[in-house]
């Protein structure tokens, strides 16, 4: 959809980013959290290009994951993947998955709902297009790079939300719960 924004307007935004102090790991809530969950994937290395495959350019399929276990007592695990870069007053939200099991180690490709695929569609609160899935990077041509923060939180016990939840009610539902998180970041930018 940001695709179809013009070049020139693109550009012209360049300076217009949320920022990465928005993101939900740079939380003040978060601020004494451990940062122990070695977040990783086969498809890009933190810092690096996300494949065109995992974007709209591409089949838009969600990338695969994988993380070292989770501390003791986790009792669910929760993934939460934002755009600071986007040019909104808040990072753009790509994926939120609630109640993944604490001894889940990883997450195939395509594992999520997106658009044209199907995919897991329980525990999934709304993304930014307010559509419970996976969100492929999208970014407005000529804008720039886009960071793409993959953010893994372990929780002391699952969720219960009885709708697919936003990303300010799944922040308020996490804050007091979160045991250790972890972060993997990506990188996309169209021609």
């Amino acid at each position: 959809m940001l695709e179809k924004i013009p070049h020139g307007l693109g550009h012209a935004l360049r300076g217009v980013r949320a920022g990465f102090d928005k993101i939900a790991s740079e939380d003040p809530a978060f601020a004494d959290i451990p940062d122990t969950i070695a977040l990783s994937s086969v498809a890009f290395e933190d810092g690096g290009a996300i494949p065109a495959r995992h974007t709209a350019d591409g089949e838009g399929l969600s990338p695969p994951l994988a993380w070292r276990v989770s501390p003791p007592g986790a009792g669910a695990v929760a993934l939460l993947v934002e755009d600071p870069d986007a040019p909104t007053p808040e990072p753009l939200v790509h994926l939120l998955a609630w109640d993944l099991p604490p001894d889940l180690a990883g997450l195939p490709e395509g594992q999520f709902r997106g658009p044209g695929h199907d995919g897991l569609d329980e525990n999934l609160g709304r993304n930014s297009f307010l559509r419970a899935g996976w969100l492929p990077p999208d970014p407005p041509t000529g804008h720039g790079p886009h960071l793409y923060v993959f953010q893994l939180f372990a929780l002391d016990r699952p969720l219960a939300f009885d709708h697919h939840p936003s990303r300010g009610a799944f922040l308020d539902a996490i804050k007091g719960r979160v045991l250790a998180r972890g972060m993997l970041v990506g990188t996309y930018e169209r021609p």
